[in-house]
């Protein structure tokens, strides 16, 4: 029976993670919650690895305006902690999957950006995510696994989905920025599919490296916000389009965070679904709570 350590289990992405992987009996699971486990001790990191066959990373400093204002803190976790975890998974010969942000990358493309692509960071919380990829790649080129996402929503755990359908119920209208592209991502779903690749890798049928878990297709925060409306039944006329310069933030955002998903081919994998019907997916999910089931 293989033994699965998942980091974070107490954010979203990590409460999705336990869900999918408590399906699983073939598994044996250990969660931990920030308050179990704090990365960024060396020792404690070497301590709870031991005797796991893969590490799913889900802890991370997520505040991206507030590492703006705090780098050394956020890198700690995003760079350091990966570093302490990918040092101790080399150590016991366990496998790393480390989740990563698109935030890495410059953001000013056009086309999807290959798992390839350069990097090129715009503020600290991608420059500290960048120094995990990096500690990965240098420490487990044989058992390290790096899977970008974006745009993440999910039911357990602060959101933008989650965010418009409560302002929803305070404004007439919302304006929306239109000129940010991705790919809304449910983290139900990007569970499931770290779980696949790591079932992947363990089999040895998945290579290392970096691979991009968001949902396929693309559109703007704007069309997000009138697809979730439309699905909570509400007038999708509410959301009105704006700009990004009308709503300054400490930390700049990139304009174009759509990824490309060639590697999960190689791996037997298919990419994830398109990001309506996962979202429409979500909408239907019954797990709680729900924060887009809105009166």
């Amino acid at each position: 029976m293989s033994r699965v350590l998942v980091t974070g289990a107490g954010g979203m992405l990590g409460k999705d993670l336990v869900a999918v992987l408590a399906t699983r009996p073939d598994l044996k699971v250990t969660a931990a919650t920030r308050a179990d486990l704090d990365i960024t001790d060396p020792a404690a990191a070497l301590s709870a690895v031991a005797g796991h066959d893969v590490v799913i990373n889900a802890a991370a400093w997520t505040n991206v305006d507030g590492a703006e204002t705090d780098e050394a803190a956020a890198t700690a976790i995003n760079g350091g902690g990966t570093a302490n975890l990918a040092t101790a998974c080399a150590t016991s010969g366990a496998r790393l999957i480390q989740v990563s942000t698109d935030y890495v990358l410059a953001g000013d493309a056009h086309t999807p950006y290959p798992e390839d692509a350069p990097t090129a960071p715009v503020n600290a919380y991608g420059r500290g995510k960048l120094a995990g990829e990096q500690a990965v790649a240098r420490l487990l080129p044989d058992n390290g696994y790096v899977v970008r996402t974006a745009w993440l929503y999910g039911a357990h755990g602060p959101n933008f989905v989650a965010t418009m359908l409560r302002l929803a119920t305070q404004r007439e209208h919302l304006d929306v920025v239109d000129d940010q592209h991705g790919q809304p991502t449910w983290s139900h779903t990007l569970a499931e599919r770290l779980v696949a690749l790591a079932d992947a890798a363990l089999a040895g049928h998945a290579a290392p490296g970096v691979y991009h878990g968001t949902c396929a297709g693309q559109t703007t925060w704007y069309g997000l916000a009138r697809a979730a409306f439309t699905l909570a039944g509400l007038d999708p006329d509410r959301i009105r389009p704006t700009t990004s310069d009308r709503y300054p933030r400490p930390a700049p955002r990139p304009a174009y965070s759509v990824l490309g998903h060639s590697r999960w081919a190689a791996a037997g994998l298919p990419p994830l679904p398109d990001w309506h019907s996962a979202l429409v997916d979500a909408f239907a999910s019954p797990a709680p709570p729900a924060p887009w089931k809105v009166a």
